[in-house]
């Protein structure tokens, strides 16, 4: 089958052919107005994706997703394997965010500011004119090619996917780790080694071979967009009273004064970086790059008609049934993003620099080490959350006769590091009513954390008793 016969028949997909062969895509750029803002957008994104892992607010990254050690820090604020009800707050103001932004404008996410559309269309394309030559009309590739070239070509791909896989580690593993990796002979760190040759060959595959599959079969947001959207939301459209009925002038066209400003010169799928006609209506696969805006709009220069054939506008403006910018939804997304975002604030803000969580001993729960002293066995885990190393001394508060001993005081702890210590609390027999004896205990660093827990201590039943245990716990209140 020749393949003008296969660019006849229908596709399931833009990237498919009828007879399950790949339709590889060659967009044209469309050099106007839209595709120039975005050129900048594009490159000024490039430069903050590479210095992003660079920054640092206060002494901690300004992002770093520590998966090895469960820690996530954005914006200089670490989140813990115990903060999952902060990091639930975050997923879901961020989901409602997405929400509310596509509600509005769209795919513009996919289409100007998503890593996979920036790198792809900002720097592999160029590269693939530049050696290949331009595209010709539907989607035909360049004719520049020779096995130099390619070789080359490819050569350069194998570069940039480098740097692109180092960008990416560079947040999960730090930019000083990430240097060590580099600086050190792969045969002193080889696991490492082959995690950076892997990355290196997944972006090597995705943008030299899987290209827009990846934002057309493997990436749901273009599934979910039927959820996100409605009538009235902006997104790139075709306007059929101004373009049908469609054609050129001449033999079997329709009549000039009944003819449409659309002349079906197939620019806007020529230039379509994910191959469909955007005159077929809404489809899953448009990311809103406004190329075809561009291509039409250029068209319509030429022929002396007005722009705005295709256009960023909503489907009821487009049927001319009026439209709304504000609608329920948006109010609702955006009243439950305020009072996330509300609720996240005002815990990340009462958040100290440290974690202390008083855990009740094991065995039996009091012991009489001398005649008229109760001692309770606890452990005090302590997490470091400030970016510096700190010594914390944990000491007695109330009452005055309380005496606490550690195994270790003060505790030790690095940066992020966690551990718990064991501790003995005494404190008198008579202290105790209904073998119970509430006391208090302060945790510091002396400088600039200091937080006081209640604790209960278990006891005798009656003061005047035999010191005995019954060998049972009672639930911690620490």
């Amino acid at each position: 089958m020749t393949r003008e016969s296969l660019l006849c028949e229908p596709r399931v997909l833009s990237t498919l052919n009828a007879n399950g062969s790949r339709r590889w895509l060659h967009p044209r750029p469309s050099r106007g107005r839209l595709y120039r803002a975005r050129r900048i957008l594009a490159y000024g994104l490039i430069a903050v994706f590479t210095l992003v892992p660079y920054l640092s607010i206060g002494s901690k990254p300004a992002v770093l997703l520590d998966i090895s050690r469960r820690e996530f820090t954005l914006l200089g604020f670490t989140f813990l394997p115990t903060d999952t009800v902060l990091l639930a707050l975050l997923l879901v103001t961020l989901i409602l965010g997405i929400c509310l932004a596509t509600a509005i404008l769209g795919r513009v996410w996919c289409g100007w500011m998503c890593p996979q559309t920036v790198y792809m269309e900002f720097v592999y394309r160029p590269l693939e004119r530049l050696f290949d030559g331009p595209p010709g009309p539907r989607q035909a590739p360049g004719k520049r090619s020779t096995p130099g070239r390619i070789l080359l070509k490819y050569a350069i791909y194998v570069a940039v996917s480098a740097y692109l896989a180092h960008t990416f580690l560079a947040y999960f593993v730090g930019v000083e780790t990430l240097a060590q990796w580099v600086e050190r002979s792969p045969l002193e760190h080889p696991i490492s080694f082959l995690v950076m040759a892997g990355v290196t060959g997944l972006m090597m595959f995705d943008f030299s071979y899987f290209r827009e599959q990846t934002c057309i079969v493997a990436c749901p947001y273009g599934r979910f967009q039927s959820v996100m959207l409605d009538r009235d939301s902006l997104i790139v459209s075709y306007d059929p009273k101004r373009g049908e009925p469609r054609g050129r002038a001449g033999r079997g066209s329709p009549d000039p004064a009944l003819r449409g400003h659309c002349i079906d010169c197939g620019q806007c799928t020529d230039t379509c970086p994910t191959g469909i006609d955007i005159r077929d209506g809404l489809q899953l696969e448009c990311i809103a790059c406004a190329q075809c805006i561009d291509a039409c709009d250029a068209v319509m220069d030429r022929r002396g008609k007005p722009r705005g054939l295709i256009r960023m506008s909503s489907q009821s403006r487009i049927e001319d049934a009026g439209g709304r910018w504000l609608r329920p939804r948006l109010v609702l997304y955006a009243a439950v993003m305020l009072a996330l975002l509300t609720v996240l604030g005002t815990a990340l803000v009462r958040k100290q620099s440290a974690d202390v969580t008083l855990l009740r001993g094991r065995g039996a729960p009091f012991h009489e080490l001398a005649p008229g002293e109760i001692t309770n066995q606890i452990g005090v885990k302590i997490t470091n959350r400030s970016g510096a190393d700190a010594a914390y001394r944990i000491e007695a508060a109330a009452p005055a006769s309380v005496r606490v001993v550690a195994e270790e005081n003060p505790v030790l702890l690095k940066a992020g590091q966690s551990r718990s210590v064991a501790a003995m609390i005494t404190i008198g027999r008579g202290e105790f009513q209904g073998g119970r004896c509430d006391v208090t205990l302060r945790i510091s660093d002396g400088d600039t954390f200091s937080q006081e827990l209640d604790y209960r201590l278990l006891g005798p039943q009656n003061a005047l008793a035999p010191a005995a245990s019954d060998g049972r716990e009672e639930p911690d209140r620490g």
